[in-house]
C-alpha cells in the first residue's frame, strides 16, 4: 500500500470511495462523498492534508481535512472527514494508515487540534478524546458522545470554545 497526498486525477476515484464506503442504500449517494467535492470546490479542503491510500495502482481509501474555527481562532485546529475505504479493504489497515497520515501532516503544519465526529472506539486508538475533556463544543450538543479532537504539538490549553466546520459541513 501507498498513501501520497491526493491529486487532481484522484477526484472521480476518491468520490468513489466514499459513495461505497458510507453506501447506506441501494442507488444513492450518501452525503460525505459530495461533501468532498464541495469542500474542494469552495477552496476549504486542505490540500496538504488530504491523503489517498494506493494498492495494485487503484484509490482504496481516503481521508482529508478541511478549515474550521475554534472559538476565535481559524487557524489553530482542522476538521478531519471523512475517512473512507472501500469495503473489500476494510480492517486491512488502510484507514489506519491514513489517520496517521493525516495526524502527522497536521502536526508538522503546525495546527493544535485536530477535531472529527465518529466512533470513539475506532478513533482512540489515535489518541483522540472526547472534546468536553479539552473545553471544545460540537456545532450540535446531541454530537457530544461522538465528537472528538486529537492534540497535536502546538496545541495549548487555551485552544477551547465552539468549534465550527466549514461551510460544507452545515449543508449535510
Amino acid at each position: 500500500m501507498l498513501i501520497r497526498r491526493e491529486s487532481p486525477d484522484d477526484h472521480a476515484a476518491v468520490h468513489t470511495v466514499h459513495a461505497e464506503a458510507f453506501r447506506r442504500e441501494a442507488g444513492v449517494t450518501p452525503v460525505e462523498a459530495p461533501l468532498v467535492d464541495e469542500l474542494r470546490a469552495e477552496g476549504d479542503l486542505i490540500s496538504a492534508l488530504s491523503f489517498v491510500a494506493i494498492r495494485d495502482g487503484g484509490v482504496v481509501g481516503h481521508v482529508c481535512c478541511s478549515t474550521a474555527r475554534l472559538g476565535d481562532d481559524p487557524g489553530v485546529a482542522v476538521g478531519l472527514g471523512p475517512l473512507g475505504v472501500l469495503p473489500a479493504h476494510h480492517r486491512t489497515g488502510v484507514g489506519s494508515a491514513l489517520v496517521h497520515t493525516v495526524l502527522g501532516a497536521a502536526d508538522a503544519l503546525g495546527y493544535g487540534l485536530v477535531v472529527l465526529l465518529g466512533d470513539p472506539g475506532y478513533y482512540s486508538r489515535f489518541g483522540f478524546v472526547l472534546t468536553s475533556a479539552l473545553g471544545v463544543t460540537p456545532p450540535d450538543p446531541a454530537w457530544a458522545r461522538h465528537f472528538q479532537a486529537r492534540t497535536l504539538t502546538a496545541y495549548q490549553p487555551a485552544h477551547r470554545g465552539a468549534f465550527e466546520y466549514a461551510p460544507a459541513f452545515s449543508r449535510i
